[in-house]
């Protein structure tokens, strides 16, 4: 009787314990507590100490915090029939714990497999190149996509990140290929480009100097003739200073004819001295001359003057003057006409 009485005793310890454990829970930060009541939903229990009624009440409990889901590695096909693999990761979040426990029998599954569907359609409607150029884009597709899905289970996409995407070896290779060549031409098109711009600057350089030399020149040109030209004035200034000073002197000495004709016989022997095979003399210059020849002459018949004077002959006797033989004797010069020119003008 007593070992029954004990048995008893235990059962109703034990079931007082359980009937405690289950009427109190204490429930964590980052989650929340479900509770069904008789297989209904009760209520939305916050983090803290709750109680619940015992075998009536059950509490499940719902992770509210932000859960990243990496999926696995898949093989999908891109609008130009190249199969890539591609990894995702999802940042997911519960916002309603309600609809995720009962709208959807497993909403971590649920997320996982539309995540791969929705992989598959988004790459499916993009090229090779676009789909290694526009991650930014593809996750922003994935997560609008997966959003108007997820947002009846009372779950909501964060974002979405492309892990990987890993197209074939052959693709591969010939994408390196493609890249030396891109290069290759970038390289040539910089190279090309550099030495149509060094060019450039040697033939604007090249310009400037024949510019700049031909401006000195010009400015030379300027300068000599500016020189020539004061040269020249100042020349004709002594030119005429000297005859205005030649000629006040010749004024101021009264001269005489003889004077006169011994400086145009100056002047006449600084013509002959001339290189020239040509000379022009005046018509009044030749009277001159000749004037001169004729004194010439006498001075030279003065013995046979004395001998015609002596006591034989009786008395003086006239004797006419006459010139040696090869004497030169002026001649009139003929006339010319306005247009006749000497053979040393010609």
């Amino acid at each position: 009787m007593q070992l029954f009485l004990l048995i008893v005793f235990a059962l109703i310890v034990i079931l007082a314990v359980v009937t405690v454990i289950r009427t109190v829970v204490v429930i964590q930060q980052g989650t929340v507590g479900v509770v069904k009541r008789l297989g209904e939903f009760h209520s939305i229990r916050q983090p803290g100490i709750t109680f619940l009624i015992p075998y009536f009440d059950v509490l499940v409990l719902v992770d509210i915090r932000e859960t990243p889901r990496t999926g696995d590695r898949q093989d999908v096909i891109t609008r130009d029939n190249v199969s890539v693999a591609v990894n995702a990761t999802i940042f997911s979040q519960v916002i309603d714990p309600q609809k995720a426990l009962f709208e959807v029998s497993s909403y971590f599954i649920a997320v996982d497999q539309l995540s791969r569907t929705t992989l598959r359609a988004v790459f499916g409607s993009l090229s090779l190149d676009e789909a290694l150029s526009q991650r930014e884009q593809i996750n922003a597709q994935l997560q609008i996509q997966m959003e108007s899905v997820t947002d009846k289970w009372g779950i909501r996409i964060n974002r979405i990140e492309i892990v990987d995407i890993v197209p074939p070896q052959q693709i591969l290779q010939a994408m390196a290929l493609q890249k030396t060549a891109d290069q290759e031409k970038r390289a040539a098109i910089l190279q090309s480009e550099g030495q149509q711009q060094s060019a450039i600057n040697v033939a604007e350089g090249q310009k400037q100097a024949f510019i700049k030399n031909a401006e000195g020149q010009r400015q030379s040109q300027i300068l000599i003739a500016e020189g020539q030209k004061q040269a020249t004035i100042l020349e004709a200034e002594g030119r005429g200073q000297a005859i205005a000073t030649v000629y006040g002197a010749i004024h101021a000495g009264s001269p005489d004819a003889p004077l006169i004709s011994i400086l145009q016989l100056d002047t006449l022997s600084k013509f002959a001295a001339s290189e020239n095979a040509t000379v022009l003399v005046p018509y009044e210059s030749a009277a001159l001359l000749g004037a001169a020849q004729a004194l010439r002459s006498m001075i030279a018949a003065g013995p046979e003057t004395a001998s015609a004077t002596s006591p034989r002959s009786g008395g003086p006797r006239r004797s006419r003057p006459r010139a040696r033989r090869g004497s030169w004797r002026p001649r009139r010069p003929p006339r010319r006409g306005p247009c006749s020119r000497s053979p040393s003008s010609r």
